[in-house]
């Protein structure tokens, strides 16, 4: 039953990231992020943002080359931080340098974590549920809504069996696909792999800190990319909300999904031309 449960944990991250950004993008599309669902919208950024710090620290527990370095890469850049970065850094690693401290100090946050992330989710039903959903069309009309059941408990039913059965062929049958080889090798400070590949949920958010050469210029750029999806409500009200009625606006959000697959694909390529020319254009 043990092997049934680390896949069951180390895919299901992988599960939960492809529905956490379909969700992104669908509200991209449909522009639920207007009003009156600014709140719901910005909780569900937090709750992004949680998710990926929570993956980013369950990724340094097997404590393999890739979670050591990863571990060693990353939380350095807490160092970019005015003031505190050094004294952060310091409280993460335990010590001087990432060590069995840093792995028990993210063992008792990746369990606590997600009674964070819990919390955030249900504020963010709670707000759905105050101003209700968006739609493809962009319209609330009460004439045109249906109950609940049986229409979509039945569309909601044929969408988790076809996700289960998804899930399950990873599991039994590509169960580690998604992981990279070289995080079966013991972590060994002693040796640094040729190249640093994070998870594949991570690759464009690394794609973009790997852009610039620059610590600071780096994490930056980050925190720049979550900066814009909480003030994206607040940029214009939308009239027209369904990207089905706006061509314009249709054709940058494909242009964003293309240049964020592109990203994804170049954050697990060497640092070496044309790569690095490719990324900073695509960042």
């Amino acid at each position: 039953g043990g092997w049934l449960l680390r896949y069951m944990h180390a895919n299901g991250a992988s599960m939960f990231f492809i529905v956490v950004y379909i969700h992104i993008f669908r509200g991209l599309y449909y522009g639920s992020y207007s009003s009156p669902r600014e709140f719901v919208w910005c909780i569900g950024v937090v709750i992004f943002l949680l998710m990926i710090v929570t993956a980013f620290i369950g990724y340094v527990l097997p404590w393999g080359q890739m979670s050591f370095w990863g571990a060693t890469v990353i939380t350095s850049l807490a160092s970019a931080i005015p003031v505190v970065g050094d004294t952060i850094v310091t409280w993460l690693w335990g010590g001087f340098s990432v060590d069995n401290a840093t792995l028990n100090r993210f063992f008792s946050l990746h369990y606590l974590l997600p009674f964070l992330l819990v919390g955030a989710s249900l504020l963010h039903l709670a707000a759905l549920h105050q101003y209700g959903s968006n739609n493809p069309l962009g319209v609330h009309s009460e004439m045109d809504k249906i109950a609940f059941y049986p229409y979509f408990y039945v569309k909601d039913l044929v969408g988790w069996v076809a996700f289960s059965i998804f899930f399950s062929i990873w599991i039994f049958y590509a169960p580690n696909v998604l992981g990279h080889p070289d995080n079966y090798i013991p972590a060994n400070p002693m040796s640094t792999p040729p190249h640093i590949v994070p998870e594949w949920y991570f690759l464009p958010v690394y794609a973009i800190l790997r852009s610039i050469p620059d610590k600071s210029g780096g994490v930056a750029a980050i925190a720049l990319v979550f900066i814009c999806l909480l003030a994206l409500p607040f940029f214009k009200n939308l009239y027209v909300r369904s990207s089905s009625f706006r061509p314009i606006y249709q054709g940058m959000f494909w242009l964003l999904l293309a240049d964020c697959l592109l990203l994804g694909w170049i954050g697990c390529q060497p640092v070496e031309a044309p790569f690095v020319t490719i990324e900073q254009i695509s960042s």
